[in-house]
């Protein structure tokens, strides 16, 4: 009997045979090859796995893989739901870059669905890492969501850092390609970069490729933006028409809710660097429990000018889109200037700009005539008592003490308050309308401002309250993502950070003991809750240190939590946290930096004039130190230099203080950040002064607490 021969003809994309495969579902293929024909002239092929946003690239999927819009699984999908909801409009605007931008939320899908095609036709595979070197703009965002989206993770961190930094997190993140802010950027890290990492390609966010020359990327493809969003506009319509015909590509498999999205460094050049590992799940917690501290609404105006890696900037604006607001991106020399134009809902920045925002107000006051600055001065005198009774009737007096007053006393208090704050009202909103409204028009902020990222000043926090801007402060670690707890605006306790975001948990412990603390006690701060980190990368004993298994991270930081009283001038505080300091070293300042003291204790110590040091700062704008002298050298230095004559026997403190300006300028001139002021303490530090531990380590909180007058007077 003569075989039957069946020939199975498939065309693929411009009329090339195509592999049955790429047609056929699983239990066909399984039919095929168990079935007595032959195949005769097709090859049997795999399809390439591609991992996307399961929401964002829905277009690409079949119909049983579609999510409901807002039922988001990782952080790219919020745009599709909110493109939906506020398409045509705006944004985003971002006025100072060439070219000038502004885009809907429907163009900005789009660009961000560009880039991620655009990448993954350069050759971008998931779970790699790229480096994201770049600065605030829209084209950041653009960046950030568009490698997200295509199941990488991205490594961020900003122009101003060394390029020795830059280089040591590239490598220790095995990233393996570069995506930077500009060429000038890029020439600046070029020479390292190519003789110290493996780059597979680098994308220029602005500026034209044409001036990095080609003696320095010989190599290494360069794609500029416009490049990649061309790239990808083209390849995805492709897919879409293939999608369209009934070809199926590729097989699109989800990014998971528990994929690390993004690195984020906090260590700096010091030790062992600490790559904080965030998921997806982790950022999504902030876009989805934000609303209660900041309840954003369409059109609202947002003013964006922190650093987008850093994670209170970007977990912001993540949240903020999804409300259909419009961010302008404004810079620290144009804020005043984009203030008074914009006049934005809210602020969401660290503690220096309003700092900034606060002397600027008080130099205007104090320059004014002298009628007008005495009128001002007593109103705004008064607006603060005001404030303050205000506080007292409302129930929202801060204190540590679990002991209640008696009722009777209690409700004298209160009364008491409310009169003194009725007599003080008519004044107050004289204020208001002479003095305040002014400072309203120039600085709009007619929502909120949100400060975050530091310690924000009590006087800073009451001259606002008093003006009538309202401040909500909060408080989070890069290693929660960042936000575990606010103030929210029904209960803005002042001298607090708020209540934890919900699904969080906030406890105070024994910092020797471990044991939990009651309410009011000082102890260490830990935290529990979804947006917590997924670990440091590839550093698993720095992540035991502060992660435990039960899933409480420690955060290094001294707090309490405010006792529940049912009466009293303190009876709606309960639960807030209270913040006061840090356990460990490392200091942060109103800018919002992070900095690791050790490298410049260590720097100043080679130094023979110095014999202890201690690096302050911590909630201030600068650094600065207490030194303990090697007053022989000094002395000694002192007659070299002709300060001292030969016979002299003593140096004053004011010679003294100097000369060891000089000396830290000069040994501290490669750190990371330089010291300001100085203390020159003449007792050095000792084990018996209970200063030192048993193994000579200078107990930091211990110094700092011990002068802690002298240190307010230098920073004065």
């Amino acid at each position: 009997m003569e075989e039957d021969v069946v020939v199975l003809v498939l065309f693929g994309d411009q009329g090339f045979p195509a592999s049955p495969w790429m047609i056929l579902p699983e239990y066909h293929k399984a039919m095929l090859e168990a079935s007595p024909f032959e195949i005769i002239g097709c090859q049997v092929e795999q399809l390439k796995v591609r991992k996307c946003s399961p929401i964002l690239e829905s277009a690409l999927l079949s119909n049983d893989n579609v999510l409901a819009s807002s039922d988001w699984k990782v952080v790219p999908d919020i745009w599709k739901s909110t493109t939906e909801r506020y398409g045509d409009r705006t944004a985003l605007v971002d006025l100072y870059h060439d070219p000038p931008s502004e885009l809907t939320y429907k163009q900005l899908e789009q660009e961000i669905l560009n880039f991620c095609e655009g990448l993954r036709v350069v050759g971008v595979e998931p779970d790699e890492k790229l480096a994201l070197f770049a600065d605030n703009s829209y084209r950041w965002l653009v960046a950030d969501q568009g490698i997200m989206a295509t199941g990488a993770i991205n490594v961020v961190r900003g122009t101003r850092s060394s390029v020795e930094e830059l280089l040591q997190i590239y490598n220790h993140s095995e990233s393996v390609a570069l995506i930077v802010d500009n060429a000038d950027l890029f020439k600046r890290i070029s020479e390292t970069f190519i003789s110290g990492a493996a780059v597979k390609f680098i994308v220029l966010l602005w500026g034209d490729k044409s001036c990095l020359g080609n003696e320095a990327i010989e190599g290494i493809p360069v794609f500029n933006y416009k490049e990649i969003i061309d790239l990808g506009k083209d390849s995805r319509a492709a897919l879409l028409d293939s999608h369209e015909d009934g070809r199926q590509r590729y097989i699109y498999e989800a990014i998971d809710s528990d994929d690390i999205a993004t690195l984020v460094y906090t260590s700096g050049t010091t030790g062992t660097p600490k790559g904080v590992m965030l998921t997806h799940r982790n950022l999504l917690h902030q876009i989805n429990n934000l609303w209660d501290i900041v309840p954003a609404e369409a059109g609202d105006r947002f003013l964006s000018m922190l650093p987008p890696w850093h994670a209170y900037e970007r977990a912001s604006e993540y949240f903020t889109f999804t409300y259909g607001v419009e961010q302008v991106y404004t810079t620290v020399k144009n804020l005043k200037e984009d203030l008074q134009r914009y006049q934005p809902h809210y602020l969401i920045s660290v503690p220096l700009v309003y700092e900034t925002l606060y002397s600027g107000i008080q130099k205007q006051i104090s320059t004014s005539s002298t009628i007008r600055k005495l009128v001002a001065l007593t109103l705004l005198k008064i607006s603060l008592m005001y404030m303050e009774m205000k506080r007292v009737y409302e129930g929202k007096f801060l204190t540590r003490s679990q002991k209640q007053h008696p009722v009777l006393l209690s409700m004298l208090d209160i009364l008491w308050a409310r009169i003194a704050a009725a007599v003080m009202w008519p004044l107050h909103m004289l204020g208001v309308k002479l003095v305040y409204s002014k400072i309203h028009s120039a600085i709009g902020i007619s929502k909120a401002g949100i400060s975050g990222g530091g310690s924000l000043s009590l006087h800073i926090d009451r001259f606002f309250e008093a003006i009538g801007v309202k401040l909500q402060n909060g408080y989070g670690l890069t290693e929660s993502s960042p936000v575990v707890a606010a103030r929210h605006l029904a209960c803005n306790v002042l001298g607090s950070v708020g209540h934890p975001l919900k699904h969080t948990e906030i406890k105070i412990v024994d910092s020797e003991t471990g044991e939990d603390l009651p309410a009011g006690s000082k102890g260490i701060v830990k935290v529990r809750g979804p947006q917590v980190m997924k670990g440091y990368y590839k550093n698993p004993s720095a992540t035991k240190e502060v992660l435990n298994e039960e899933g409480w991270l420690s955060t290094g930081d001294i707090g309490w939590i405010a006792p529940c009283h049912s009466r009293g001038r303190s009876r709606n505080c309960g639960g807030v946290v209270v913040l006061e300091g840090r356990a460990k070293d490392t200091i942060v300042l109103t800018t919002g930096e992070n900095v690791e003291p050790s490298e410049l204790e260590e720097a100043a110590m080679r130094s023979k004039l110095i014999q202890q040091i201690v690096v302050i700062g911590q909630d201030q704008r600068r650094l600065g130190a207490l030194i303990v002298p090697n007053k022989e050298e000094l002395l000694a230095v002192a007659k070299k230099l002709s300060i001292l004559d030969d016979d002299a026997s003593e140096l004053s403190k004011e010679k003294m203080t100097n000369l060891l300006h000089v000396e830290l300028r000069t040994w501290t001139m490669g750190c990371s950040f330089q010291i300001g002021p100085i203390l020159v303490v003449e007792e050095p530090f000792t084990i018996d002064s209970g200063l030192m531990t048993p193994t000579m380590k200078v107990r930091r909180d211990k110094v700092v607490a011990r002068y802690s007058n002298e240190i307010s007077k230098l920073y004065k």
